[in-house]
């Protein structure tokens, strides 16, 4: 007689203690950022639909700015400057970056390091040394044959100096995975410098190209430091903002035109991701790397370029220490240090510096291990796609969030009187914690490549011999990872000290970064003292990147020297 029919039953796999706290612990680090970035996200969304009373008026604040001329205006400012910025940079950019990935020419190292410098400086310091070489006051005024450095000229030039070297970045990528086998092929062909230069290098960083434009374009739009110092009376989205919020206390205006200058940083972002992903998928497994020849009808020209654009970049760093040191500009060029006796123009004084170093050193110490191990929780959590993909998404965001938009939406949360976590607001705990969070995608996108680089092998045998996962992690991971980790840290350290629009809403009487105490300095009409407060934040700026860099090659040598085995 035949057996009965057992019924099939699925055997469902139990989870390790060690995958179920992994598990845990990535909902605590989602929840973390739903409260410290969705929240105050979303109270920015929904007071744009409210009006001072908090009732719901729908899209009146949206018609209202839309049909306020001065206010409308701002949007299209702000359009037409980034896109010219963007035009004159991304050529620029290209160029210098030919030079140093496409050329032989001598001094490179050199090069790439003085084309960083613009990053290591706040926004503002571009704009102060324009305004002493062309302002009212200006030592080359005359110049301008009687037109105005303050406006779209002086936004334009100062931000051609500040994003310059993220537009270099990416070309610099882009043009270095080029494959020397298409080069080989139009040799072959017998193709021309000029036709091989457009079919086959212009084609191969098309997508750079692009995500250079969208960068800037995005950077432009965004910043508040150039067009509040040099704007004059040439409104910009960011400084409408800020007018809303600060000049008329209007924070539902203020949340709506935060919400505008949201839709293009969004845009910019979103296409950015395309144009990398494009651009990733061009490089084939089986390319083989180009390395340029000696040529000197190529490379003198080259030399002369980026010599000249090195020289401009230290020129405007050099005028704004210069413009610092002198007594009275332009009358009085003798040399004196009383413009960085700040306390003379500032009640904060040198305490501005000395709340940065904090503000700044707080956000790195508590933002880096964060970041690290919630892009470790990302990439290593077994299963659990949905949490996974949520949370990367939540640790994306920050990248398409203007500074300023994040800083006033973190008003309105945290400074809510129902919100328990109020209490933060006016301190230094509030400032660190915004600057983690404005600067936390670039962090997990650094832990992210180096995390992927491991072998996941290595959880795999720890898990066979039963070693703890979190074990695997202090002894594997952090130590392999550890350069990374150390550019994480230096990379929240130095934005937090430069920044100006995260912090501009945020600060406490007795909380005054030296970024805003510049900008206000700046304001009252102490230029000189502006200038110096500017050149103190990139000298220490410039500071912690070379202990980052000498670091770096340090453990390059000791802990890393098996990655060139």
């Amino acid at each position: 007689m035949p057996a009965a029919a057992r019924p099939v039953t699925r055997v469902r796999r139990r989870l390790s203690g060690d995958q179920i706290a992994m598990r845990w612990t990535l909902v605590l680090a989602g929840l973390a950022l739903v409260v410290v970035l969705a929240a105050p996200m979303a109270m920015l969304l929904s007071r744009a639909f409210e009006d001072a009373s908090g009732a719901w008026v729908g899209l009146a604040n949206f018609a209202t700015y839309a049909t306020t001329p001065t206010l409308a205006a701002s949007a299209w400012h702000s359009v037409w400057t980034a896109a010219v910025t963007a035009i004159v940079v991304v050529p620029l950019a290209f160029t210098f970056a030919y030079g140093l990935t496409r050329s032989r020419i001598p001094g490179r190292g050199l090069f790439r390091a003085v084309m960083m410098v613009p990053i290591l400086a706040p926004s503002l310091l571009p704009a102060l040394s324009l305004i002493m070489l062309f302002g009212n006051q200006g030592l080359l005024k005359s110049w301008l044959f009687g037109g105005s450095i303050y406006g779209p000229p002086g936004i334009i030039a100062a931000q051609i100096f500040a994003c310059f070297p993220h537009a270099t970045i990416i070309l610099a990528v882009a043009l270095t995975t080029a494959d020397a086998r298409l080069y080989e092929a139009a040799d072959v062909l017998r193709a021309g410098r000029i036709r091989t230069f457009l079919t086959v290098t212009l084609p191969g960083a098309a997508y750079g190209l692009v995500s250079a434009g969208v960068v800037v374009f995005t950077l432009v739009v965004t910043d508040f430091g150039i067009p509040k110092v040099i704007g004059g009376s040439f409104n910009v989205l960011a400084t409408d903002v800020y007018k809303q919020v600060v000049g008329q206390h209007n924070f539902n205006m203020g949340a709506v035109v935060g919400i505008v200058l949201l839709i293009p940083a969004v845009a910019g972002f979103w296409l950015e991701r395309w144009a990398r992903k494009r651009r990733a998928a061009t490089i084939s497994g089986r390319a083989v790397t180009y390395v340029p020849k000696p040529r000197l009808a190529r490379d003198l020209p080259l030399l002369l370029f980026c010599t000249g654009i090195a020289a401009v970049l230290v020129g405007i760093v050099a005028i704004a220490f210069w413009s610092s040191l002198i007594r009275f500009w332009p009358w009085n060029l003798s040399l004196t240090w009383d413009n960085y006796e700040f306390g003379r123009f500032d009640t904060a004084g040198w305490g501005s510096v000395l709340t940065s170093l904090q503000m700044a050193a707080w956000a790195a110490a508590l933002g880096t291990p964060v970041i690290f191990v919630t892009a470790w929780l990302v990439e290593r959590t077994p299963a659990a796609g949905f949490l996974r993909g949520t949370v990367g998404f939540l640790a994306t965001a920050p990248l398409a969030i203007p500074g300023l938009v994040l800083g006033l939406a973190y008003i309105l949360f945290f400074n809510h009187p129902s919100n328990p976590l109020n209490l933060f607001y006016g301190g230094m705990a509030i400032l660190a914690l915004n600057s983690v969070v404005h600067f936390w995608t670039v962090g997990h996108l650094t832990a992210t490549t180096a995390l992927r680089q491991l072998d996941p092998e290595f959880e795999a045998a720890s898990a066979s011999l039963k070693v703890p996962v979190w074990s695997t992690f202090a002894r594997v991971t952090v130590p392999i990872c550890l350069p990374a980790g150390l550019e994480i840290a230096a990379y929240i350290f130095v934005n937090a000290m430069t920044t100006v629009s995260a912090v501009i809403f945020l600060y406490g009487a007795d909380y005054k970064p030296a970024a805003v105490a510049a900008v206000q300095m700046e304001e009252s009409g102490q230029t000189s003292a502006a200038a110096g407060m500017a050149c103190v934040i990139l000298a220490v700026a410039l500071a912690v990147k070379t202990v980052q860099v000498v670091v770096s090659a340090i453990l390059d040598r000791t802990t890393q020297a098996w990655r060139r085995r």
